[in-house]
């Protein structure tokens, strides 16, 4: 059996990693992650094992191979790459699921084993926006201000907490799948899935009378029909900047991140046939 050796960047240099079956690991998350892993494209020399937190209770799957929930920490995700023989991995996880994103470039880091995020660009303020930046969820509330305001959450289901604290305003939470706990009287939830038209948004917020949108800055192409909508009504807009992820490669598109396993896969296939 070929082995093939990585000298880790960060100075962990050294381990030897089997890459008989060359297995990467996608951390999905991201409608990215998904496409990726349906690439006509992606080398036959590789073949990639997709895992979801399973935040969601229907995810939508690729064919292949899958897992659902967590790792148990960087020891755990250390022991799956270990165990499973895992080449590499891309981090093509949700731009605010940021603790994966630290514990996987630890992993790697620990395991010697290369590493790439697949992460989207940042949506960017275009002329006519009203958006107030903040920096968590928390920041978010105080940037509503003191003022009652009909306000359009689409931060997800399980960043309500924070916004209870200020009950003057009502709020339309739009998520994905119901809510688990029993919300106030000032929240009415919104069952929806993506994509949006602009169109349908554009009704939304004028229907609801809606006075300010927050949003996290994810980025996706699939609901940024709400900032246009907003942008043309005028409305403010509390943008949730993203947090701090670990300094590693990066490609912004599925072609990028097929480039990069195809070169791991031509050192794989070379390191087979010496």
């Amino acid at each position: 059996m070929k082995r093939l050796e990585h000298q880790c960047e960060t100075g962990h240099g050294g381990e030897v990693i089997e890459t008989e079956n060359m297995k990467i690991l996608i951390l999905g998350g991201t409608r990215e992650a998904r496409l990726l892993a349906e690439d006509p494209h992606f080398p036959q020399q590789a073949r990639f094992i997709f895992s979801l937190a399973g935040v969601t209770q229907a995810p939508d799957l690729p064919q292949g191979q899958t897992r659902l929930g967590g790792f148990g920490g960087v020891e755990g995700l250390i022991a799956y790459l270990e165990r499973e023989n895992i080449a590499a991995v891309i981090d093509a996880t949700h731009p605010f699921a940021a603790r994966i994103s630290h514990h996987a470039a630890t992993a790697c880091a620990a395991t010697c084993r290369p590493i790439l995020r697949l992460g989207r660009p940042a949506w960017q303020r275009q002329p006519g926006d009203h958006w107030v930046d903040v920096a968590s969820m928390d920041d978010a509330v105080p940037a509503l201000g003191v003022e009652p305001r009909r306000v359009l959450l689409t931060t997800g289901r399980q960043h309500v907490a924070p916004f209870i604290k200020a009950p003057q305003h009502y709020y339309f939470l739009r998520s994905i799948e119901p809510v688990s706990q029993d919300l106030p009287r000032f929240f009415e939830t919104i069952i929806a899935r993506p994509p949006f038209k602009l169109e349908d948004e554009l009704a939304l917020l004028t229907r609801l009378k809606i006075d300010v949108l927050v949003t996290k800055n994810s980025g996706a192409p699939a609901i940024a029909a709400k900032l246009d909508a907003a942008r043309r009504l005028g409305l403010r807009v509390i943008m949730i900047n993203r947090p701090l992820l670990p300094p590693i490669g990066e490609v912004s598109t599925v072609e990028g991140a097929i480039k990069w396993v195809a070169r791991l896969a031509s050192v794989h296939l070379e390191s087979r046939q010496m």
